[in-house]
């Protein structure tokens, strides 16, 4: 399977938690400014992360995906870091469910629910055992692909 894991980082906490993903599953893991949206299409598992700010994923995850092409036949799966409090989730929203509809929209196949890692402050650090915990959902990502 041909897969690649496309970040945004602001304080290298939703880096650490793609290279955690990427190497679960053996699958190339890139920051989104090194991806040519038009190759999106090539890929048979395409995870998506950004971090959490007001809610939303970055304006470079955005202009990705604006970019991009249509992704139908390509599974997708969303990621977003945030910090741990629900207080912020209830205002705001998280990033994650909003990735999942702007992929879906695009034609991707999501694969299972967007999932949250948690960061410690707005700076970080990760939340300990985050970084297993997105290993083991990368693999069940993957094994949910087929």
């Amino acid at each position: 399977m041909k897969a690649l894991v496309v970040y945004d980082s602001t304080y290298g906490n939703t880096a650490k938690i793609a290279q955690a993903i990427g190497e679960a599953i053996g699958s190339q893991v890139l920051r989104v400014g090194e991806v040519n949206p038009a190759d999106l299409k090539g890929f048979d598992l395409l995870i998506v992360g950004s971090p959490t700010h007001g809610g939303w994923f970055t304006p470079e995850i955005k202009s990705m995906l604006n970019a991009s092409p249509a992704l139908e036949g390509v599974n997708v799966a969303v990621f977003d870091t945030r910090v741990a409090s629900k207080v912020g989730a209830l205002l705001f929203g998280c990033a994650a469910p909003r990735l999942a509809r702007s992929l879906q929209g695009k034609g991707g196949n999501l694969l299972g629910p967007p999932e949250g890692f948690f960061v410690l402050g707005t700076e970080g650090p990760l939340k300990d055992g985050e970084l297993e915990r997105a290993a083991d959902w990368a693999k069940d990502v993957v094994l949910s692909s087929g």
